[in-house]
């Protein structure tokens, strides 16, 4: 059944679009705009042409998802299949299934809620040119790595995304972004040089790079022992991507010193990568190799939840000095601990909560940092301390929608029944009370124990940070001076400009220009609550995470026959 009728070669287009035109959109980013389309001020048409070509993808992918037959998601549609290298038998192959096209919406959507955030509140730094560029660049590798099905082009995309990042990290971001951004790039090059190593091994023990004749054979054509070497290898690059405990620690610095979009498109796309390699490459190729290392990961994946907990709530406590942008990315920590423990299972229940918990972590996770760079914005910090204290935080009563949309957030990151956060920890636990045959039932009925131990732990510190942030009251005199309020970059105060001209509030904190602006307040003034363009950008993360919650058969729809069809080695 399909949504609309879409003949096969519009599918193929389509598909080769959504992956191209991002790369065409970044060259034109760097051409000079053409006579009439400069708009106001130099920065506007560039980044109106950034909106234009991330809207024009998601339209695209849209369109995709209304063609793709959702009777038969385990069969790979829009495919394209052309050889390249025919001496290493590489092939421009491309299709999506179930199991690929959330994720493709999942970028596409992002992407384009980064761009229209953009438009209105670009981060300080270089060319907006440059930024844009960079930007499209990052979605067109992303959704590559999520549409090609031979092992080679898997590599060249995965790899594709690291350049963007490294820059929009290094140039755009706030404090120590450069420490943050080499110790992101020095991580990921690493564990990537090692994955190659474990590509090309399927590859030349197979005969072949194509990942749906791998997976059909499921193995058959690996011994035992090359299975183990190749997981190994291809398991370390994708873990440091995913990020597992204990290679995450670049994820911290790079989230706390990225820009608000940055962070965003980091938590929302580029950790669901490495997670994809494992489902997509890892359990249907060498099935073998991942049972023999499954423990072990099922075990550090459970370490990774609880160690993620315990440092948010370290974070959290008074008199920590907490970062909530830092917070929120050691909480990511633990939330892909539960992807990889479904993963780990190698059950359809796990693997399809797995998949399920990915999608929602984009949502509710991207939310997350937009608003927390949002209250940044506003506050001039992301200091828990700072927030709750000196500032009078009491958002609720300051910016009561903010407020309220922070703390929906909040909930649905720890899994609130309801909410998209519950369903992917709920399955994945589930799958490991009944793991795959061959794996021992005490162990990862104890790394079930663990991983529910760890939703609670969960629970603690958003609720703490909801308390802290948004609760409270007004103390009688702001402790901050009106300088101390306005928004800061790496570089010092940034005012809230959009593409024509200053936000018609010209004060840091929303309140109406007065001649007396720069004596101290009486009283804690109001902040700026949702904006307009905020609004927007945010909207639909939040309605699907309600929509993903109260209807998961939408998504479980997609993704059960395929992953049904992956485990069993292209069986139906």
């Amino acid at each position: 059944m399909t949504v609309i009728d879409i003949s096969a070669s519009v599918m193929q287009f389509l598909l080769a679009f959504i992956i191209v035109a991002p790369l065409l959109g970044a060259v034109a980013a760097l051409l000079p705009a053409p006579p009439g389309l400069k708009g106001k001020n130099p920065d506007q048409a560039v980044l109106r042409h950034g909106v234009t070509v991330t809207g024009a993808v998601l339209v695209a992918a849209i369109v995709l998802a209304l063609g793709f037959d959702h009777d038969h998601p385990a069969t790979m549609q829009a495919t394209t299949d052309i050889s390249w290298i025919p001496a290493l038998d590489v092939r421009i192959h491309l299709g999506i299934d179930g199991i690929s096209l959330p994720l493709l919406l999942l970028t596409a959507l992002l992407t384009f809620l980064c761009a229209l955030y953009s438009y209105f509140k670009l981060p300080a730094g270089p060319s907006p040119k440059a930024f844009v560029a960079l930007v499209l660049v990052l979605e067109s590798g992303t959704l590559a790595t999520f549409a090609v099905l031979d092992l080679l082009l898997f590599f060249l995309a995965f790899e594709m995304v690291l350049i963007p990042m490294y820059f929009l990290i290094a140039r755009w971001g706030g404090g120590q972004r450069q420490a943050a951004a080499w110790k992101f790039i020095l991580y990921t090059l690493l564990g990537s040089v090692v994955m190659l190593l474990g590509l090309l091994l399927i590859g030349l023990k197979s005969g072949t790079f194509d990942m749906v004749a791998l997976a059909t054979d499921n193995g058959r054509g690996l011994t035992t022992s090359v299975q183990v070497i190749a997981v190994l290898a291809i398991g370390v690059g994708l873990a440091v991507k995913t990020p597992m405990w204990p290679l995450h620690s670049w994820l911290p610095d790079a989230h706390t010193a990225a820009p608000t979009v940055g962070s965003v498109l980091l938590a929302g796309v580029l950790l669901k990568m490495g997670t994809y390699g494992f489902v997509r490459i890892l359990l249907p190729v060498a099935p073998e190799g991942m049972r023999t290392f499954a423990p072990y990961l099922a075990a550090f994946a459970v370490v990774g939840i609880v160690y993620g907990s315990l440092a948010c709530l370290a974070l959290a406590r008074t008199g920590a000095k907490g970062d909530l942008k830092r917070l929120i990315a050691y909480s990511s920590v633990g939330h892909m601990g539960f992807v990889l423990l479904g993963i780990a299972t190698m059950t359809p229940t796990g693997v399809n909560g797995a998949l399920f918990a990915n999608i929602a972590h984009g949502l509710i996770t991207g939310l997350l940092f937009f608003l927390v760079g949002a209250i940044k914005d506003r506050y001039g910090t992301a200091d828990l301390d700072t927030l709750a204290g000196a500032t009078g935080a009491a958002l609720y009563g300051r910016a009561p929608r903010l407020g309220a949309l922070l703390a929906f957030a909040a909930i649905a990151s720890l899994g609130l029944p309801g909410l998209a956060g519950f369903w992917g920890e709920m399955l994945t636990l589930f799958g490991a009370y009944s793991p795959a045959e061959g794996l021992s039932r005490p162990a990862f009925r104890t790394f079930m124990a663990i991983g529910a131990f760890g939703t609670l732990l969960t629970a603690a510190y958003m609720l703490i940070v909801v308390r802290r942030v948004c609760m409270g009251e007004h103390p009688p005199h702001s402790r901050l001076s009106p300088d101390d309020r306005a928004p800061r970059t790496a570089d010092g105060p940034e005012p809230s400009v959009t593409p024509d001209g200053p936000e018609p509030s010209a004060t840091p904190d929303g309140s109406e220009p007065s001649a007396t602006a720069g004596a101290r307040p009486a009283t804690t003034p109001q902040l700026a609550d949702i904006r307009t363009y905020e609004a927007v950008a945010w909207t639909p993360l939040a309605a699907l995470t309600v929509l993903a919650g109260l209807w998961p058969a939408v998504l479980l729809g997609l993704t059960d026959p395929a992953v049904q069809q992956l485990l069993a080695g292209g069986k139906s």
